[in-house]
């Protein structure tokens, strides 16, 4: 009988085992060659993609039903909602800034979880189910944490990590500083982190800083798993349960690509992503995607020398890519109150990888060596490829990969959480990603009108949810301006309609002064959870009480493009909703200084946002070695 339980143990653990790093480590492995290209032109979703796309939506279809049904929408039945031809397809995108994003985007995330809980222990007064209602949800640096926390997780609540039912986001020390007062513990974690990316060294793979980054974002993210998470691969998602059952939205990572041996990173970089079956660009620079399993096999025009390698796409490292910039935190282990003896052992951690780049990730070999494919012959012609914190390019919402029509999401829900004045956003990475459009690495996208920054807080649309391209034929004159060329996945059938409609909502405070400096490292318990408590607050309008008929509105913004494309007319409640939260076109450009005093309302003019958490000292000795980078703009380190 004992054989036996053994036995049934370890044949259930093979079908989890088997998709995870083949060397049981943080070391990428041989492994046999798929009988498919590894490589794929950029002209659709992959097959993968869009075969795992068809079961999501039986599982969204009846998901929107039941969001229509709990958002009391008058006028309308919702069941006409599952039963579509084409189905409404959701975006979640989570901007970066650090800890602070990770924890007002998971208060925000919170708010559309049907399982989050009430004060009384029964339903949440929120958006409950629009996570489960959406098709994918993109993160970008600090927002990359945060989904990776989730989805990694086998796409745990934060509920469960509030709860501490999955033991993750121990932050009440620094990731530099792990242990605390308990140097042993410190010791072991670096002495750990070395070993690890020794493996992969001795594998024969080129190390960067974001190596070591990303083993330490592990050891806070990926902390229930026995390696804390050095054998676990992002494409070994495609294996579980949680995935193949469509139980979650499709997850994305965003980083920008960057010239080797340079720093300049612009509007026209290009935009990297990752997803559970692929790494790659719809960029016309790159237009190419590479097997995400695959990575780390040697590739010249797309093909392999009869080698395959598996495990380089390590979850840690893949957060780290789309993070990059905090590569910065290891290089100053010097200014800390670290023990000599761990300064040393991380001395000769650093002597391991390359810090000529310190804040790019390595990927080593290029998948898109020596392709004709792609227009950038900085890619093609490396064997290197390099890449940055997806916020470089101030682009810090993840948006440009939900909005690409070949994956026909109807409309995205966006959250900013970024640092532009005051650690408060003012909407810049929108006005980003709407001129990039205008762009040869724009590719043909449209994306809705959007106004500069002083309008965005002069009319308060950072101070409460905002909706861009509410009406489809007002986007038209964005149609002349498309450049379409063999480099792109559109086609003259694409439309107005197929541009998403955007509900952008901002960071700003209810409960909790959640401005927190993007280097802080540490959080205590009630620092964290005030901070998620605060973003929930925020994606819900303060527990609806604001504006009870918030769940409605969002259902107005969820079935706005299929009415459009039907010709049907808005109900009156929903006309009422867009009057409310859609930019009409108005602009304020003036400038004004100290206008972010929040209150119900808006803002004011008075100043009082630096009280509380505003400015956030605690990590002031962080903040003033990192303050060098702040002036640096083009880092995007919002």
């Amino acid at each position: 009988m004992l054989t036996y339980h053994i036995l049934f143990w370890f044949i259930s653990l093979f079908p989890l085992c088997q998709c995870w790093s083949p060397t049981n480590s943080y070391a990428p492995g041989k492994v046999k060659c798929p009988s498919s290209d590894i490589l794929r032109v950029a002209n659709s979703i992959s097959d993968e993609e869009d075969e795992w796309l068809q079961g999501r939506d039986k599982v969204t279809n009846k998901k929107i039903v039941e969001f229509l049904k709990y958002a009391n929408m008058t006028d309308i039945d919702p069941e006409d909602y599952g039963k579509l031809n084409r189905s409404i397809h959701i975006g979640l995108a989570f901007s970066g800034g650090g800890y602070r994003a990770m924890l007002n985007g998971a208060g925000q995330l919170s708010a559309l979880d049907e399982r989050t809980k009430g004060p009384d222990g029964g339903k949440a007064k929120g958006l409950n189910g629009l996570l489960q209602a959406s098709t994918y949800i993109a993160g970008l640096s600090g927002g990359s944490w945060l989904v990776g926390s989730v989805a990694f997780n086998n796409f745990t609540s934060i509920q469960d990590i509030v709860d501490h039912k999955t033991d993750i986001w121990n932050l009440k020390h620094s990731i530099v500083n792990y242990g605390g007062i308990n140097v042993v513990k410190t010791y072991r974690y670096y002495k750990g982190i070395s070993d690890d990316i020794d493996d992969k060294e001795n594998a024969g793979f080129e190390l960067s800083l974001t190596d070591t980054w990303g083993r330490a974002l592990s050891h806070q993210f990926l902390s229930t798993t026995d390696d804390a998470g050095a054998s676990m691969t992002f494409s070994s998602m495609q294996d579980w349960d949680v995935f193949k059952n469509y139980e979650m939205p499709f997850p994305i990572f965003v980083s920008d690509a960057r010239a080797p041996h340079t720093k300049i990173i612009s509007i026209n970089s290009t935009l990297i992503e990752f997803n559970p079956f692929e790494m790659g660009s719809f960029d016309k620079s790159v237009y190419q995607f590479s097997k995400m399993k695959y990575l780390g096999t040697e590739l010249k025009d797309g093909k392999t020398n009869g080698t395959c390698v598996s495990g380089f796409d390590n979850a840690g490292f893949v957060m780290g890519s789309s993070s990059s910039l905090f590569n910065q935190a290891v290089l100053r282990i010097n200014t800390t109150s670290l023990s000599s003896t761990i300064k040393s052992l991380i001395s000769e951690i650093l002597k391991e990888v390359d810090q000529d780049e310190d804040d790019v990730a390595i990927y080593q070999p290029n998948p898109f060596y020596e392709t004709d494919v792609g227009t950038s012959p900085h890619i093609a012609e490396n064997d290197t490829l390099t890449i940055v914190d997806g916020g470089e390019d101030g682009q810090n919402i993840p948006l440009y990969p939900l909005t690409q029509p070949v994956r026909s999401v109807d409309v995205i829900f966006a959250y900013d959480n970024s640092a532009d004045v005051k650690n408060w956003p003012n909407g810049a990475s929108l006005t980003k990603t709407f001129a990039r459009q205008f762009t040869e690495t724009g590719n043909g996208t449209i994306f809705p009108y959007v106004p500069d920054v002083n309008t965005f807080i002069n009319l308060n649309l950072t101070a409460r949810p905002t909706f861009f391209g509410c009406d489809a034929k007002n986007l038209s004159s964005l149609l002349q301006h498309r450049n379409i060329s063999t480099y792109s996945n559109q086609s003259s059938s694409y439309s107005i309609y197929d541009s998403p409609l955007i509900v952008y909502t901002a960071n700003r405070p209810f409960s909790y002064w959640s401005n927190t400096s993007t280097f802080d490292l540490k959080y205590d318990d009630d620092e964290r959870n005030s901070m998620i408590r605060n973003g929930f607050e925020v994606a819900s309008r303060n527990n609806l009480t604001l504006d009870s008929e918030w769940p409605a509105c969002v259902g107005c913004a969820i079935i706005r493009r299929l009415q459009e494309r039907n010709g049907e007319e808005q109900t009156e409640q929903c006309k009422r909703c867009f009057e409310r939260y859609c930019w009409d076109g108005t602009l304020d450009t003036k400038e004004t200084e100290d206008r972010y005093n929040f209150t119900d309302e808006g803002t004011t003019s008075a100043s009082d946002s630096t009280k509380g958490n505003g400015a956030n000292l605690v990590s002031f000795s962080w903040a003033l070695w990192l303050g060098s980078l702040i002036v640096l703009s083009f880092f995007g380190l919002n």
